[in-house]
């Protein structure tokens, strides 16, 4: 090590120490070589007066940091992937006449979103005044990525947090599209894309996850503060509220409903596609999750990562399997809609409580996803709203349910694990002994956020169906959105 570092004979340590830091070296390190280089960088350290401790430590931490943030980055990666897999979805579910109408819109989530979370949503969401202090309902500071988010100001440097929350963004606007297609105009779909994404989304996000939220469980002692880990409210209820919205406002496609009121079918035109999205979103579902933990390195990061992972999976497949055995009990039909439907009722219905419930917990949670999706389906046929994607059952009603879900059946040891004690004391489920409080709070999240996008998004929704801007006319909607507006059909096939 000394030839190596060039220490001079005169500062050279002696064997005992060098031996020391050898040994000390080994037990952060797999081989003799790596301890061998800890131990050079220690005994250089160690010349301006630096322990052996305070090495190893730097070391770590830049392993820790290091680990970590390559963890975010592939979560991040795996949400955008998401991205794919509702375009696939989208695709399959509505009529063949509309696929590239719906694939645009698809795309241009992420770029649209890309743009206004860059121009103003990070700021909306984590930014703070120039002092460094936050506000409990918006942010105010980082627009265009500008300064950093912390205290003192400086150049903006949460790459990671920007890249892995512009990905949930951006499945908060696609959810919205669904919900509206097939008969909206694209200048709407680009108005509520990039409002939904500038702002009405990232004051949610404020509100939950930014340590200066009024619901924040991430900043100080907070007794309003929620458990809302990946998003069932934040994400899933904010694009499935804003869908309902619009799928009310815009109206029914035509023919949907007959002149009884009853429905009439409009199925997607190719269930091959809804099954590859179905599963492109379960994979993508591991960033969204345990992705969410936001680091990887140490014991308790570990545990309650493979932990979310686990959960996440038990609630997906009782989701699928409920969904077969309820469609089947009902119709006599074995319907491959309804279970990938299933599926993703029961990835929602887990995503605010994956890391604080107990494996049956979570198989009851998949289960009732399923039912709410069925049940809501349901309601609103009964009420003529048309839903082409569903995405309001799958996303904003089973959003709600997980939400409240937790308030239930959150335990107190995974609480104190993943969130300590922002209450000033452990809250956890009422029905494993909890005071209620957390169920309260669980309760207000779903009412506030409903209330806000309802108004926000409803307003403007409202603003372009009164100027005409909203939806297509009836000769584009009946010769299709792909021929009218997209320069013709996506399937092309010659014949022979």
């Amino acid at each position: 090590p000394h030839a190596d570092t060039g220490l001079s004979s005169s500062r050279t340590m002696s064997i005992e120490i060098c031996s020391t830091a050898f040994e000390a070296s080994l037990a952060t390190a797999t081989d003799a070589a790596t301890a061998a280089h800890i131990c050079a960088v220690t005994l250089l350290l160690n010349t301006t007066g630096t322990t052996a401790q305070d090495a190893l430590d730097a070391q770590v931490t830049e392993l820790t940091t290091g680990l970590d943030t390559a963890y975010m980055l592939l979560s991040a990666f795996l949400v955008f992937l998401m991205q794919a897999g509702f375009a696939m979805l989208c695709a399959g579910s509505v009529r063949s006449k509309n696929v590239k109408n719906i694939l645009i819109k698809n795309v241009l989530d992420a770029c649209v979103g890309c743009m206004a979370f860059y121009f103003f949503g990070w700021g909306v969401a984590y930014g703070v005044d120039a002092d460094g202090k936050g506000n409990d309902f918006i942010g105010a500071g980082s627009f265009f990525l500008a300064d950093n988010t912390t205290a003192g100001g400086g150049a903006f440097t949460d790459w990671k947090g920007f890249i892995f929350q512009w990905a949930f963004a951006a499945a908060a606007a696609t959810i919205t599209s669904g919900a509206m297609a097939e008969r909206t105009q694209f200048a709407a779909y680009l108005g509520y894309s990039f409002l939904l994404t500038a702002f009405v989304y990232p004051v949610v996000v404020h509100w939950v996850w930014d340590g200066n939220g009024w619901l924040s469980a991430w900043g100080e002692t907070n007794k309003q503060a929620v458990i809302d880990f990946a998003g069932s409210g934040v994400v899933h209820m904010t694009g499935g509220v804003a869908g309902l919205m619009g799928a009310m406002i815009v109206g029914p496609r035509t023919g949907r409903f007959g002149a009884d009121g009853k429905p009439n079918p409009m199925p997607g035109h190719n269930a091959a596609l809804v099954v590859l999205g179905t599963f492109i979103l379960w994979v993508g579902w591991y960033g969204f999750n345990p992705g969410s933990q936001l680091a990887i390195a140490g014991v308790t990061n570990a545990e309650v990562t493979s932990r979310v992972a686990v959960i996440t999976t038990l609630a997906a497949a009782a989701g699928g399997v409920t969904a077969m055995i309820l469609h089947y009990a009902l119709y006599g039909v074995w319907d491959l809609i309804a279970v990938c439907n299933g599926v993703l009722g029961g990835l929602v219905s887990i995503t605010a409580g994956c890391p604080v419930i107990e494996p049956y917990a979570a198989v009851l949670a998949g289960i009732g996803g399923a039912v709410v999706v069925w049940a809501t389906g349901k309601l609103l046929l009964k009420l003529k709203i048309d839903d082409p994607l569903e995405a309001f059952a799958v996303h904003g009603a089973c959003g709600a349910f997980a939400v409240i879900f937790v308030g239930l059946f959150a335990t107190e040891e995974y609480v104190l694990q993943a969130y300590g004690t922002p209450w000033g004391k452990v809250e956890y489920g009422l029905f494993l002994g909890g005071s209620g409080a957390l169920l309260g709070n669980q309760i207000l999240e779903v009412v506030v956020i409903t209330l806000w996008v309802s108004v926000t998004l409803g307003g403007f929704f409202f603003a372009m169906k009164q100027a005409g801007l909203l939806r297509s006319s009836a000769e584009e909607e009946a010769l299709g959105l792909d021929e009218s507006k997209h320069g013709g059909s996506a399937y092309n096939m010659e014949k022979l």
